[in-house]
């Protein structure tokens, strides 16, 4: 395959970008049709965990599709019981006990404000509908996740289709206003949460929902440590459900199984998806608490499943995902490389268009900005994260842009197999492709 026949591979989501045609994946790298190997510092969209190409995770998927290839989801196989009894044995906090599965991350979230619903009305209080997220957030691109989600060029033209659910403030040190002039973090933007709940009501709302750490959309936004903790306990006192969007930091990717075991937090609804499989097949899922539960099945109430939940494949191969990230001990992997890659990416703070460098484990991101004193962002028509993205790939390393609607930042997933080695070659690379693209 060659550029000119990937220029007419009709996807309809590829906007100005010229294609890339990639022949094979292997290790951390994309090898492209003409033969060049290009660092993938992103794990894709933050998705690969393991490498890419492994053969035993192929072999498995091979005796998956010849056992069943296909089972209505409410049966039970053989690899999804397997796949069940690894996550609640090593996977999962003591809590969430309930599992559910789809096929991505777009469709668990809408899943589990499905749930989150059906919860409150199998308790006959059906007024709580509501579902409180933040601004600057993303929870993906199903209607409904469009409406709690703060991702404003991604709403931009479905407004009147969208449920006018209410938004709080991001948790975004580095342009908090409600903090400016205090010295220090106040919580205030946690605080909001309960602002909103007393002016909607809380007979109102059914949920909160929130990424324990930012994902790309404004580049790996960690809260301060007081956060989760207040917002667990602002939800618990006023009966509000806290839904964990886990999709892209969940199984290691911040150096713990889940992101939100960093502050000691048990969602009553945590969603996960990427790292499940690490690309190599669509799945994600919904963990719930049985208190959560409990007034569905009393009532006899349902909660209707994808076509391709739980596929036997999909179960299979995320078994063995989670059993090399077991073997091999790649959450604590994850979680030294990290900091490696923190100290690294600490050393952009003196260029003068970084504004920021972020992160926990191996998700990291750096944002761009027009001056370093006034953090003031490059316009939107320069498409600098988009230009730095392609100087990127021109010197081998691929980024994962994000930005939008936030200032311009560029975020880091790699694969846990990474070597210290290849983050410094990133690293350097992401420097030379900021000044690329400025100049």
């Amino acid at each position: 395959m060659d550029l000119e026949a990937a220029g007419s591979y009709p996807f309809l989501g590829r906007g100005a970008a010229p294609p890339l045609a990639i022949a094979r994946t292997e290790g951390c790298y994309l090898v492209t049709s003409d033969g060049r190997r290009i660092l993938d510092a992103a794990g894709g969209a933050i998705v690969g965990n393991i490498g890419y190409g492994r053969e035993e995770v192929a072999e498995v998927a091979r005796c998956a599709l010849l056992e069943a290839t296909y089972v209505v989801p409410p049966f039970a196989t053989e690899s999804r019981v397997r796949l069940v009894s690894r996550l609640r044995a090593s996977w999962l906090p003591e809590h969430l006990s309930r599992i559910v599965f789809a096929s991505g991350g777009s469709d668990a979230v809408d899943l589990a404000l499905r749930i989150a619903r059906q919860h409150f009305v199998s308790r006959g209080e059906a007024t709580r509908w509501k579902v409180i997220g933040r601004e600057l957030s993303y929870h993906g691109t199903t209607l409904a996740t469009l409406s709690v989600g703060g991702h404003g060029k991604r709403r931009s033209g479905f407004e009147p289709l969208l449920t006018p659910h209410p938004k709080a403030p991001a948790c975004y040190p580095l342009r908090c206003e409600r903090c400016r002039g205090h010295g220090e973090c106040s919580l205030a933007c946690a605080d909001a949460f309960e602002e909103l709940v007393a002016r909607e009501g809380a007979e109102t709302i059914a949920a909160v929902i929130a990424e324990p750490v930012g994902g790309s959309t404004a580049g790996a936004l960690v809260p301060p440590a007081g956060y989760w903790p207040r917002l667990a306990e602002i939800c618990r006192r006023h009966g509000i459900l806290l839904i964990a969007d886990e999709v892209m930091t969940g199984f290691g990717r911040t150096g713990r199984r889940f992101a939100v075991e960093h502050w000691g937090v048990t969602p009553d609804l945590l969603v996960a998806g990427k790292g499940l499989s690490g690309g190599y097949a669509p799945i994600a899922a919904v963990f719930a608490t049985e208190a959560v539960v409990e007034p569905i099945v009393a009532r006899g109430d349902d909660v209707m499943f994808y076509t391709y939940s739980a596929h036997p494949a999909s179960c299979a191969i995320a078994d063995k995902v989670l059993e090399i990230l077991e073997r091999e001990r790649l959450v604590e992997r994850a979680a030294t490389l990290g900091r490696y890659l923190g100290d690294r990416l600490a050393s952009l703070r003196r260029h003068p268009h970084v504004g920021d460098t972020r992160g926990l484990g191996l998700l990291h991101a750096v944002e761009l900005v027009r001056d370093r004193r006034t953090l003031e962002p490059f316009p939107p028509e320069s498409r600098m994260c988009a230009r730095v993205v392609m100087a990127g790939l021109r010197r081998g390393v691929f980024f994962y842009p994000g930005g939008a609607p936030a200032p311009d930042v560029l975020c880091m997933g790699p694969p846990f197999v990474i070597e210290p080695g290849e983050i410094d070659f990133a690293v350097e690379a992401l420097e030379k492709a900021i000044g690329d693209a400025v100049h």
